[in-house]
């Protein structure tokens, strides 16, 4: 058997540059490059195999596995993952850090990644393997076990994780991490942590293991009687509603879900990862559904029997914390690659690719279709929303907005939306723009909106928009951020700066968490704890704003900045940003207080039982008026349908 002598670090970066991915005949390498920061654990070993990379490159030949300096190592995670999302999951990158907090900083980006289901390997440096000089610095020392590092935190956030503590165990583990990574199933997080010793260590590899290797993406056929039973729940509604998931866009089963939904004229909600799976004005798109739906979709899911959830993990927010679909007997069909979703809501669980699964329904559906009563209704629905967020995007529903007016939160999502192209993508994760975005952007493209809503992740948003630029350099991305993600990571600036990667950053200065303050208004808890104000001789924060100058800030960061305090300053500024070669920071200032158009829905965030505060006991006896509506959804779909609330057909 022919072998080659490389250290164990070296190995990695051979094998992870050999791996490939093919879907549908079009082939691409999987790993894209690896995002590090360097420290004692990994510089010598990961560092200087990656260096050995880069230094034989040619012009002619780029290096095997590209190398790129992050800033944070929780923001290179979410750089990573909002590149695979841009590529479908068909592509990744590893992310490498130093032992100890190096390591710990990712175990947000591994929940997130593994949350949303999407692909990103991590390569944590570890103590040593011999124990050698133990207690070594940033060692975690527990008394009743000697195997366990810092690194073990990543088990239960992992997809896949493994520890090499021997050169043997290498080839097994990356395997297994690639397998995992390149499932539709299971992909998430996958974490191979290395020991800092087994890193420089020396073996002599079998040279087949850095040989191309091709993971095959498949899609799984429903199986005949699952598709029976679906199409035989579906046949029997009279107000049917799909949910659309990030699933659909995964999958690039965009036309197939067109051609079903067109073809029967059941209405299409979409979910915060699925927005975009039909364009903001096709007719059977009624837009966003659940707590930051659409009063369209949400009006319709309340009376909907029959309810096709295809590629959602069915989350509070799309369920409205399980009161959306209010219907007597309401029953659920879900098409979904992996079978934990599936079976959600005790519906007919069809196990497949969402391409394939909606090209099957549509054909076993053929002859079938709503009655002309409810396309109407849906038909309606659609256009008073769509008037609704013309409204919205312009102060008092004129056009244009007063140009000297301080603009809302949601003036500021329509002149944004204004000036992009249909192909541009607006990136975003936490605070309050995700609810607006989800209720008010006018999706045009299946790759147009990027908000991570699975977990929410404040500070992700610039890092992100990164991701994605680097995924698709020929679409323009437009970062919405809000001034609290932005203070938790805006040094990915710099890594913009340093790779030459353009963004727009729109930044949002509420001067506080914006989102949860109306939230703990809402809840009764009067704001507390959620303003950027002085602390005054009261002890309360309640004195003057900080004086904070975000512009500032991103300025020294050396990008270039733009301050818009009228919505006519921020029209300018914004199409001056889009032409602009550079990164862009678009600093504006917004009421806070100033409300969007709400989803007629709910959200469950217990209140207090009992309290000295009126406002608390308000909001309590409204939480108990509420949570009456919340279901368990059990009813089997097998069931005969039940009679429908507003008679026959």
């Amino acid at each position: 058997m022919s072998t080659v002598r490389l250290t164990v670090a070296q190995a990695t970066v051979r094998f992870l540059a050999a791996q490939h991915v093919e879907r549908d005949g079009a082939r691409t390498r999987f790993f894209a490059g690896c995002l590090g920061i360097f420290g004692h654990g990994n510089v010598a070993g990961l560092g200087q195999a990656l260096l050995e990379a880069e230094l034989d490159a040619t012009p002619d030949r780029p290096p095997s596995l590209p190398y790129v300096l992050g800033r944070n190592e929780q923001a290179m995670v979410h750089t990573a993952v909002a590149y695979a999302r841009a590529k479908d999951r068909l592509a990744a990158w590893a992310v490498t850090t130093s032992v100890g907090p190096g390591a710990t900083n990712m175990l947000t980006g591994a929940a997130l990644a593994t949350v949303n289901r999407l692909p990103v390997l991590l390569l944590p440096a570890d103590t040593f393997a011999t124990r050698a000089p133990a207690p070594v610095l940033q060692e975690l020392e527990r008394p009743d076990a000697g195997d366990v590092t810092v690194n073990d935190a990543f088990r239960p956030l992992s997809r896949y994780f493994d520890r090499v503590w021997r050169p043997e165990q290498l080839p097994a583990a990356l395997l297994g991490a690639v397998r995992v990574l390149t499932d539709p199933a299971e992909t998430g997080a996958a974490t191979v942590a290395i020991p800092q010793d087994v890193q420089a260590e020396a073996h002599d590899w079998p040279v087949e293991l850095f040989a191309e290797r091709t993971w095959h993406v498949g899609r799984p056929l429903p199986q005949p009687d699952a598709l029976a039973r679906a199409v035989a729940v579906v046949r029997s509604a009279r107000r049917p509603l799909l949910v659309a998931g990030g699933g659909v866009l995964y999958a690039g089963a965009t036309e197939a879900l067109r051609g079903l939904v067109e073809a029967t004229g059941v209405p299409v909600g979409q979910t915060q990862a699925g927005k975009g799976a039909l364009p903001f004005d096709h007719p059977q798109s009624v837009g966003a559904i659940g707590s930051t739906g659409t009063t369209a979709a949400n009006a319709l899911a309340r009376e909907a029997d029959v309810v096709i959830g295809v590629g959602t993990r069915y989350q509070d927010f799309t369920t409205a914390s399980n009161t959306a679909f209010a219907a007597p007997g309401v029953r659920f069909v879900n098409l979904n690659v992996a079978g934990l979703d599936a079976v959600k809501r005790s519906g007919v669980s069809v196990v497949a690719d969402a391409r394939e699964g909606l090209v099957a329904l549509a054909a076993a559906l053929e002859g079938w279709s709503v009655d002309a009563a409810y396309r109407e209704e849906v038909a309606r629905l659609g256009a008073a929303w769509h008037e609704t967020v013309a409204s919205a995007y312009a102060r008092d529903g004129e056009r244009p907005a007063a140009p000297e007016a301080q603009p809302t939160q949601a003036e500021v999502l329509g002149a944004v939306d204004a000036v992009c192209g249909p192909r541009d993508v607006v990136v975003c994760a936490a605070g309050s723009m995700p609810g607006d975005l989800h209720r008010l952007w006018r999706a045009r493209d299946p790759g147009g909106y990027h908000v991570e809503y699975g977990y929410s992740c404040m500070g992700y948003e610039i890092a992100g928009g990164i991701g994605v630029r680097m995924a698709a350099p020929d679409r323009e991305v437009v970062v919405m951020v809000g001034d609290g993600s932005y203070l938790m990571m805006a040094t990915e600036l710099v890594t913009a700066v340093q790779e030459g990667v353009k963004i727009v950053v729109v930044l949002v200065q509420n001067h506080g968490y914006a989102s949860i303050g109306a939230l703990s208004e809402s809840l009764g808890s009067q704001r507390f704890g959620t303003r950027y104000r002085a602390r005054t001789a009261s002890g309360r924060l309640d004195g003057e704003l900080l004086p904070v100058d975000l512009a500032a800030n991103a300025e020294s960061l050396g990008v270039r900045v733009l301050r818009a305090t009228t919505r006519g300053e921020l029209d300018e500024a914004l199409r001056a940003a889009r032409a602009a070669p550079e990164t862009t920071v678009v600093h504006v200032e917004t009421d806070p207080l100033a409300p969007s158009p709400g989803s007629g829905s709910w959200w469950d965030v217990p209140v207090a039982e009992v309290s000295s505060l009126a406002s608390t006991r308000a909001a309590r006896a409204e939480y108990e008026a509420r949570k009456p509506a919340q279901r368990p959804y059990l009813t089997p779909s097998e069931l005969p349908p039940a009679p429908h609330p507003r008679g026959t057909r």
